[in-house]
């Protein structure tokens, strides 16, 4: 590290946790982040200023008025660009130095595993179950952790999946790809602010933690936010064996 970067990371490198070692390994990282809307937004612009060294944006989507009431990345100015365009815009003005990278389209299967191949870290930002399994799919396959979040009224989730650990268990082990889950959109159900904020800002949480080797990371754990009494749930669940996605890992 020079002295500018000595300086602007100082208060992590004053952690015993992270100090100068666990800082360079943010420095050589590089985050994967699908969606670039509610979740997406905290999730980048924390990752950003943390020192991540390089950030992978994929969305296909424009900044659209109604996005401003929570999707804190994106300013009325920029109504109309794309959003990972005006995300690169927002986190460069923060922290210059990191290297954003833009996925202005919906990736295809083959496209999304060669991102998750070169990545350090996935974070899936994404509104749908396809796509969310999609991304389990591509992080198993290639041994890359995943840390996912939702967030939809004032109902707020959170867990980690991470197959390199022994009876880690996926995405596909806590919501089967078999089963009929409801799919809600905030464009129809609404979605409170702050609620965003509170589960983006854990999801870069905990994808900082597990770059810079830190703590213990939220495996085989759901945590589950209710936003109007402001409670959290812990849910624990195991690996699913006979999971058709990552049944085989650890045999």
């Amino acid at each position: 590290m020079n002295d500018q970067q000595l300086l602007r990371y100082s208060r992590h490198i004053l952690l015993d946790e992270i100090d100068i070692p666990g800082q360079e390994r943010l420095l050589a990282a590089h985050a994967l982040v699908i969606g670039s809307g509610g979740l997406g937004s905290p999730v980048a612009l924390y990752l950003a200023s943390a020192g991540i060294g390089k950030i992978t944006l994929v969305d296909d989507d424009t900044v659209d008025l109604t996005n401003l009431q929570r999707q804190i990345m994106h300013t009325t100015q920029r109504v109309g660009m794309l959003k990972v365009a005006s995300g690169r815009e927002a986190m460069t003005q923060i922290n210059p130095d990191v290297d954003v990278v833009t996925v202005a389209e919906r990736v295809s299967e083959a496209q999304l595993a060669a991102l998750v191949q070169g990545a350090s870290v996935v974070l899936d930002c994404s509104d749908n179950f396809a796509t969310r399994h999609a991304v389990n799919r591509a992080c198993v396959h290639h041994g890359v952790p995943l840390v996912s979040g939702a967030a939809i009224r004032f109902d707020g989730q959170i867990s980690v999946f991470d197959t390199r650990r022994k009876n880690a268990p996926c995405y596909a082990c806590l919501f089967p790809p078999d089963q009929q889950f409801e799919e809600v959109q905030c464009s129809t159900m609404g979605v409170f602010s702050p609620l965003v904020g509170i589960i983006g800002t854990m999801q870069a949480a905990e994808a900082l933690k597990l770059v810079a080797q830190v703590g213990e990371p939220l495996i085989g754990r759901l945590q589950i936010l209710d936003a109007r009494r402001m409670e959290w749930t812990t849910i624990q669940f195991q690996r699913n064996s006979a999971c058709p996605v990552c049944g085989g890992t650890h045999l």
